[in-house]
């Protein structure tokens, strides 16, 4: 009986070195070995798609839960309009409606479809993030944090508006009398999750440069 031969590619053999070396069983065994890589790379691929999933999700749950519990002392401690000043001249608590996107775009009184618009388009993200999330099969940590933190601000301020049909803001930066829109940990998450996107893709812009 012949000594089993490794699999073509192991210790730098190639399967048509194998054929002409005439080992017996050469082609069935070149068969085994690659039923065997492909089911050890399914279960790999698997387990990166699982860990891809389970770290927007938290990431995204965990954004969830700040951005709604901050909102929701927010409403019981500081009344319509109020402002409560923590760094004097530069950082103050305030208590306002928004009825558009991050940082008051589109918040106007004069218009009403405001509300059904950011839901959809809240639910068109979250859709594409999950897509994203499927068909990219690298490990890339900027994009994948970038996305949990986009989906978790989206989904914070989708719940607002549904609950409310507008936006609680009540982080307020200013110099003196000049004043940032105010805005709201959702508003943060989105804001760095792109930022992190720019990052990503700029790594992968470079890496790709590097190989051409």
């Amino acid at each position: 009986m012949s000594a089993l031969h490794p699999c073509p590619g192991s210790y730098g053999i190639t399967y048509e070195q194998t054929v002409q070396q005439g080992v017996p069983g050469t082609r069935r065994h070149h068969r085994t070995c690659t039923r065997h890589s492909q089911s050890r790379t399914i279960p790999a691929t698997t387990n990166l798609m699982n860990t891809k999933y389970k770290f927007v999700s938290i990431l995204a749950a965990v954004i969830i839960a700040l951005d709604q519990i901050s909102k929701i002392w927010v409403q019981g401690n500081i009344s319509m309009y109020e402002s409560i000043p923590v760094i004097p001249g530069f950082f103050d608590l305030v208590h306002v409606l928004n009825k558009g996107a991050a940082f008051g775009f589109l918040n106007r009184a004069d218009i009403h479809w405001q509300t059904y618009f950011f839901i959809g388009v809240s639910a068109l993200a979250v859709v594409l993030i999950f897509h994203l999330v499927n068909t990219v099969d690298r490990r890339d940590p900027p994009l994948f944090t970038g996305l949990g933190c986009i989906l978790g601000g989206a989904l914070g301020n989708m719940i607002d508006r549904i609950r409310i049909g507008q936006v609680i803001d009540f982080l307020d930066f200013h110099i003196a009398s000049h004043h940032w829109p105010a805005f709201n940990i959702a508003d943060m998450a989105i804001s760095v999750g792109a930022l992190l996107l720019l990052v990503s893709f700029y790594q992968r812009k470079k890496n790709a440069s590097r190989f051409n």
